[in-house]
């Protein structure tokens, strides 16, 4: 039987991390589809939550006890940020994030000044790109689900075919615990996910869709792996301890952050402000 032993360590976490992970995510999920479906506010509001909660765990990493002006300042911004392209305007809304990141940057002292200016327009991004992809009345839902399906789909193959499979280690200087099967397999997963949505949505260009799961897998993986190195770069195990058995926000995000902004940007290119989910998901 030591073989059925060794498999179950391989996909059981020490202790009861993989339950509490599972616990955490019956809560989260729902929430996160439920707000999606509703749109508008409901959906600003977790998302502008969530931001905040990004914007406080990054400055409390980088900035330690010279926090309390970036924390005020990029709290403010992000408000009236979303507030702003809730209203339909988002570039107003980047306009206001880039002038508090220079007034962060202004004040900042100057050995850790990019690092600390860095939290508005990342906790920024994270508020801004899934409200501006769900703003397309038509396909804004669908494409936020898409975004979900892909990036939740990769974060959870590539952790369990990671353990089982083992193997190289994908960037071992700053994520010791990645692995090249477990980042090839969450990226395959996310095609399979991603195919059976645009079938089932009945969505041409399927070899396009898959593409563009790739393209967001990968970066929702180089997401993890630049928290990684931001955790590493100032001596931290977890950016916070809100999420029993992940972490912080920005551990649960981290992934998600990148995904959505290059989604977001597709979409933006191909459909405009109009029709940004259409952009991302019609080829």
């Amino acid at each position: 039987m030591a073989g059925a032993d060794d498999l179950w360590r391989a996909f059981v976490p020490r202790g009861s991390e993989l339950a509490l992970r599972v616990c955490s995510a019956l809560v989260l999920v729902p929430l996160a589809l439920a707000t999606a479906y509703l749109g508008d506010w409901p959906f600003a509001v977790f998302w502008g939550v969530a931001a905040m909660g990004v914007l406080w765990e990054w400055t409390s990493l980088v900035a330690g006890t010279d926090r309390r002006f970036v924390l005020m300042t990029g709290a403010a911004s992000l408000a009236l940020a979303l507030a702003l392209v809730v209203s339909g305007l988002p570039l107003a809304a980047v306009i206001v994030l880039a002038i508090s990141t220079l007034a962060a940057a202004s004040l900042a002292p100057a050995e850790r000044r990019l690092w600390i200016a860095g939290g508005i327009p990342y906790a920024g991004a994270l508020g801004l790109a899934p409200i501006v992809l769900r703003s397309d009345g038509e396909d804004g839902f669908l494409a936020v689900i898409f975004l979900f399906a892909v990036v939740w789909t990769t974060d959870i193959a590539a952790y369990f075919i990671g353990r089982a499979a083992g193997g190289p280690k994908l960037v071992p200087q700053l994520s010791p615990n990645k692995t090249w099967s477990g980042a090839i397999g969450g990226t395959l997963a996310a095609v399979v996910v991603a195919l059976a949505l645009a079938k089932t949505a009945a969505f041409a260009g399927l070899f396009a869709i898959a593409m563009l799961a790739i393209v967001l897998s990968v970066f929702a993986q180089a997401g993890d792996v630049f928290e990684s190195f931001l955790k590493r770069r100032f001596g931290a195990k977890d950016s916070g301890h809100l999420i029993p058995g992940h972490g912080g926000l920005m551990d649960r995000l981290d992934g998600f952050v990148t995904a959505s902004v290059v989604a977001a940007l597709i979409g933006l290119a191909r459909g405009g402000f109009e029709a940004p989910g259409r952009g991302l998901l019609v080829w």
